[in-house]
């Protein structure tokens, strides 16, 4: 089958395309003819830091049709519509077919082709894990606080601010900075908006708010001195990103709890995997009610080296609104 993906680190000019063995399930795989993935910023990542061993494949979002399925699968058949966000330690979905566990694959949403539909899973997962898992909200709760969600018009932003607005009781703050990301958080839902590239907490106190939850999903090394002065005494942030340094005892005065989200942790540990399924199928029922808003923004016309190389080009710009996706090899 073909696959595209890379022998070495470097920048977007490294992807390539080979033809590689067809994947053979495991006991509880399925083997997904993909026919929709999208790029994020791990991707991007991975390319450029982490050697392959041969030959490297990338991509975690995936939608597609189950063409096989492993001995002890339980949860699907043979042509049923599926979409997942994957394993960082597997190979990727940018291949016509692609081996996942079944216990984190969820049901494509009807209401979306496949190309959309592969837009959703990685981000979903974050957002919603980090609203449940992380700041260990209950559906339903937070009345009278605040999240602050730092990065907003970003993919996870995009569909974080929809799941705060539809599952908890939460206000919700967004940073953006140019006059588009402002819209396109505010038609995400987001109460207020404000611009990290000017003082945030000076901001929030314009608006009378003091978050009990920051969501620090970009520059959490750059944002850290501001995020401790405007969150409320025992507030929590959780944070995706990188940071090389942060000074964690300057959060000590106010007892604040800090928490990485990282949606692969489940599926590296086979710690509780079946619960992204459901939520994925959570947010799949969710979008086909209309409850939930598609994310896509950036759709390609197909999957070359070319075009998702430009892909990757393009998340290095960090200036990407919502999620860029892209036809599977699969057709």
């Amino acid at each position: 089958m073909k696959a595209i993906g890379y022998t070495q680190t470097g920048p977007a000019t490294v992807l390539t395309a080979q033809d590689v063995d067809m994947p053979q399930p495991g006991a509880r795989d399925l083997v997904v003819a993909v026919k929709g993935i999208s790029v994020n910023p791990v991707d991007v990542k991975l390319r450029a830091a982490r050697a392959p061993d041969g030959f490297g494949r990338l991509g975690f979002d995936a939608a597609g049709v189950v063409a096989a399925v492993g001995p002890e699968v339980s949860n699907y058949k043979i042509g049923d519509e599926v979409y997942y966000a994957g394993d960082v330690t597997r190979p990727g979905s940018n291949a016509e077919f692609h081996a996942v566990d079944e216990r984190i694959v969820g049901r494509k949403p009807a209401s979306l082709d496949f190309t959309d539909a592969a837009g959703l899973p990685l981000t979903s997962i974050t957002a919603w894990e980090m609203l449940f898992d992380s700041f260990r909200l209950a559906e339903g709760g937070g009345s009278g606080q605040s999240l602050l969600v730092i990065g907003g018009a970003g993919g996870v932003g995009s569909i974080l601010i929809q799941l705060a607005k539809r599952l908890t009781g939460l206000t919700v703050i967004a940073t953006a900075s140019r006059p588009e990301t402002q819209a396109w958080v505010r038609l995400m839902g987001a109460d207020h908006v404000i611009d990290h590239r000017n003082d945030l907490a000076a901001q929030l106190r314009d608006l009378g708010q003091v978050p009990a939850y920051v969501a620090a999903l970009t520059a959490t090394d750059q944002h850290w001195p501001a995020i401790v002065e405007l969150i409320a005494p025992r507030g929590h942030v959780a944070l995706i990103d990188d940071p090389q340094e942060l000074d964690i005892a300057a959060a000590k005065p106010k007892a604040l709890t800090l928490s990485w989200e990282f949606m692969f942790t489940r599926s590296m540990f086979g710690s509780d995997m079946e619960a992204q399924r459901d939520l994925l199928n959570r947010v799949s029922t969710m979008l086909d009610k209309g409850e939930l808003l598609s994310t896509v923004t950036e759709r390609a016309d197909a999957l070359t080296v070319e075009t998702l190389a430009a892909a990757h080009l393009q998340q290095e710009s960090g200036r990407v609104i919502g999620k860029q996706v892209l036809p599977g090899l699969s057709g």
